[in-house]
């Protein structure tokens, strides 16, 4: 029997989450088949809260052994890959769940709860990770299921749910999460910095835990949630080895999900059109040098099939802004971001750049071949001439500029990434030049 919740926290507190974990404990005469998903949705819907993510449950009779993916409270928690053809009653699960929803959500929230034998059709998931939908969307196709629901309020967490429910892993990957005594939340996080640069170093299927560039920690929130951190990778078992080398705080308990973190599945390729508040791969011509606003955001347009299209580095990005600074007129490019509709931009996830031009900067003015020496300007436009000479040239005197920026793949410092965004390390590339000299 599927279960899925959504829609429960805020940027006040709580998490979905940590709700899944109440619910496992809840569930523990039942088995929990597979691990627990955590599903990451459109990130570019407006109202998401942090993450837009949905969790999803297995629940029935395992088959075989067990395998460890968490504990809670000090005991152990196992999952198991196969199960029984025997299904608890539907109705039943959604009775012992309702309560932990209302003790778990937050007021301005939209909670959602579904219980279904089976999954949604797999185009749901695809329109919930790269488009927005409505409670008109998803509602058919839960009658259709025949799935018991519960909602609070607007219920909006019922599209999270179906979409959610519907992943089918093309591309998956793994997020250990461990979470705080209650008594805890709300106050400053405890933990060692330097055990987990040394996972994020020892462990290279880990990735998005620690940033170099700066020496900082990326996986600790630093909302009120119940969250201690997330460390995420391509191996279920190194996360639970890197859990055993984190030094942290005493916490109350820890679960490792399947997730669509890190996948780029968010990423519409080939669009025959271009929507607001979806997210592209979009292929161009830079046609601008870099401009500055306040706030510290940076721009540039991009020409592509579509039109120009500006392109933005915000803030947030950091030191990933100077690749703006870098680019010229006539480079290629690939980009990766979500397009916003006002004012219209696309914010920059990932940059490729795919070829240069050459760039040249005046060295002095034209020199005499009678005289050698260096010929003066007539006037604005009309080119040069020489005093004793006489001779005139329309051109001074150009060197080719060494680019600092090369073709390759560039991607923000850790802490600014999405979570659906796929880094460099998990597509096999390395970043050709490291940013220096921040801006303050």
């Amino acid at each position: 029997m599927y279960v899925a919740v959504d829609d429960t926290d805020s940027v006040n507190g709580n998490c979905t989450t940590y709700l899944a974990t109440e619910i496992i404990r809840e569930l523990d005469d039942l088995d929990l088949i597979g691990n627990p998903r955590l599903v990451r949705l459109n990130p570019a819907v407006p109202w998401k809260t942090r993450g837009n993510g949905s969790l999803v449950m297995r629940f029935g009779h395992g088959v075989g052994e067990g395998r460890l993916i968490g504990s809670i409270g000090g005991e152990d928690v196992l999952c198991h890959d196969r199960c029984s053809s025997w299904e608890p009653d539907p109705e039943s699960l959604l009775e012992r769940i309702i309560p932990l929803v209302d003790s778990n959500h937050e007021d301005e929230s939209d909670p959602g709860v579904l219980v279904s034998r089976v999954k949604p059709p797999n185009r749901m998931y695809w329109r919930g990770v790269r488009t927005i939908l409505s409670r008109s969307d998803v509602d058919p196709v839960i009658a259709g299921m025949g799935a018991h629901t519960y909602e609070i309020g607007l219920g909006r967490g019922l599209i999270g749910c179906t979409c959610g429910m519907a992943w089918r892993p093309r591309d998956y990957t793994y997020e250990l999460l461990s979470y705080r005594p209650r008594d805890r939340w709300g106050t400053e996080r405890r933990y060692v910095p330097s055990t987990i640069c040394d996972v994020e170093h020892g462990i290279p299927t880990t990735f998005n835990s620690w940033e170099d560039r700066s020496g900082k920690v990326a996986m600790v929130p630093s909302t009120p949630c119940p969250v201690m951190y997330g460390l995420r990778g391509d191996s279920q078992d190194d996360l639970i080895k890197g859990y055993g080398m984190i030094e942290t705080e005493p916490l109350d308990r820890w679960m490792v999900f399947l997730t669509n973190q890190g996948t780029d599945d968010h990423i519409v390729r080939n669009p025959s059109v271009l929507i607001p508040n979806q997210s592209y791969l979009i292929t161009g011509t830079v046609s601008s040098y870099a401009v500055h606003v306040p706030g510290g955001h940076t721009f540039l347009d991009l020409d592509t099939r579509f039109g120009t299209i500006p392109c933005a580095a915000y803030e947030p990005s950091k030191e990933f802004r100077h690749l703006f600074d870098w680019l010229v007129p006539g480079d290629s490019v690939e980009v990766m971001g979500e397009l916003r509709e006002n004012p219209r931009t696309l914010n920059v996830e990932k940059l490729h750049l795919v070829s240069t031009v050459p760039e040249f900067r005046k060295t002095s003015n034209p020199i005499c071949p009678t005289c050698s020496r260096t010929m003066k300007s007539i006037g604005s436009g009309q080119g040069f001439r020489c005093k004793k000479c006489h001779l005139k040239s329309s051109k001074p005197v150009f060197e080719e500029v060494v680019r600092q920026a090369v073709p390759g793949w560039y991607e923000p410092p850790t802490s600014s990434r999405r979570h659906l965004s796929k880094p460099l390390k998990r597509m096999g590339e390395v970043q050709r030049v490291e940013f220096v000299n921040g801006r303050s």
